[in-house]
């Protein structure tokens, strides 16, 4: 059986704050990575909530793994079928308003990345490679 930490690591605040970063989705997937070393009830309560609640899936399976590791038995996470933010269509509309009319979908990535860096995170986490074209086809329908 693996042996892991049972004392909070030294540098817990700062893990604690990193996974609930809302700006990086590979920040909080990283501090999942290094809290999954430690076995303690705090880790095991943030841990659920990154599981439960984080936006990107990659994030929620990085939990959902440490804690089966733990021995803890949850349901795994199943992707979004929709959008993983609520309101995107709104928030993309606002940012093409904010565009000239011949902006192209580049300069529509920059301002979405400006205006809403934890939404273009989440998504970009989200689709992966797939993510410009998914982008490109959701700013086409706008």
């Amino acid at each position: 059986m693996k042996q892991f930490e049972t004392e909070l690591p030294e540098q817990y605040e700062a893990l604690k704050k990193q996974a609930n970063y809302t700006s990086s989705w590979r920040e909080r997937l990283a501090a999942v990575e290094i809290l999954s070393a430690y076995k303690h009830d705090k880790i095991i309560d943030l841990l659920i909530n990154r599981m439960q609640h984080d936006s990107v899936y990659k994030v929620q399976i990085a939990a959902y793994d440490a804690l089966a590791g733990f021995g803890e038995n949850f349901e795994k996470p199943v992707p979004a079928k929709f959008d993983i933010i609520k309101g995107t269509d709104k928030i993309f509309l606002r940012v093409k308003k904010s565009l000239p009319k011949d902006h192209t979908v580049a300069d529509f990535a920059e301002k979405l990345k400006r205006m809403r860096l934890d939404v273009y995170d989440a998504y970009e986490g989200d689709k992966g490679v797939e993510f410009m074209s998914w982008l490109e086809e959701r700013w086409a329908k706008l």
